[in-house]
């Protein structure tokens, strides 16, 4: 069941979403400010197997969820209260094609100069789901990065693309960036193996 998004701390309805892989360079839905942000109790990981945006069932990809534990940077975006409806409306029909996610709200804390705390929707990865992979090793993460191709292009890209966005929001995010060393490397030797 989705969580009552209808409450959030602005009395004006206004909606704030937080945003930590795709959402941060692709975020598909109109919005007033981009705030970064840092939402604490999970972490930032490569633990869902993609069967559909950058994988497949026969050959899934690996991309981010929200997972127990830590904390999150991002970006909180606000949203004006007369498109909440339709942003909510588009965010399920990204994030929950196959329900790996729970939509939830959780409280973040924007990193602005008044550091205020908003409540946001957010897709936090059900543990219980077959699509949960958990913690794998980065040999792992590698092989189905590699591998995986969906309707919404490679998996690398993907990855490629978050690492970008946490840079160009001025912090790294060390598993993250290991794992984008090691695509480029392949990438590299792959390429220089196929101009001999």
């Amino acid at each position: 069941m989705p969580a009552n998004i209808s409450q959030s701390d602005s009395a004006d309805g206004e909606l704030w979403v937080f945003g930590y892989g795709s959402l941060m360079w692709k975020p598909g839905f109109e919005f007033l400010e981009q705030v970064p942000a840092r939402l604490i109790g999970e972490h930032r990981a490569l633990c869902v197997y993609s069967f559909d945006h950058r994988g497949t069932p026969e050959k899934p990809g690996l991309v981010l969820g929200l997972d127990r534990g830590g904390a999150c940077r991002g970006i909180a975006f606000r949203v004006a209260a007369h498109l909440r409806n339709d942003t909510v409306a588009y965010l399920r029909s990204r994030e929950q094609t196959t329900n790996v996610y729970r939509e939830v709200t959780r409280s973040v804390w924007l990193e602005n100069e008044a550091r205020q705390r908003v409540s946001a929707l957010a897709y936090v990865v059900d543990r219980g789901h077959v699509q949960y992979a958990g913690r794998l090793s980065l040999t792992e993460q590698l092989r189905l990065v590699q591998q995986g191709h969906g309707r919404s292009g490679d998996n690398r890209d993907y990855v490629l693309s978050t690492v970008a966005a946490i840079e160009k929001q001025g912090f790294r995010d060390a598993p993250l960036h290991q794992l984008a060393a090691m695509l480029r490397d392949a990438g590299t030797l792959h390429h220089d193996a196929r101009g001999r």
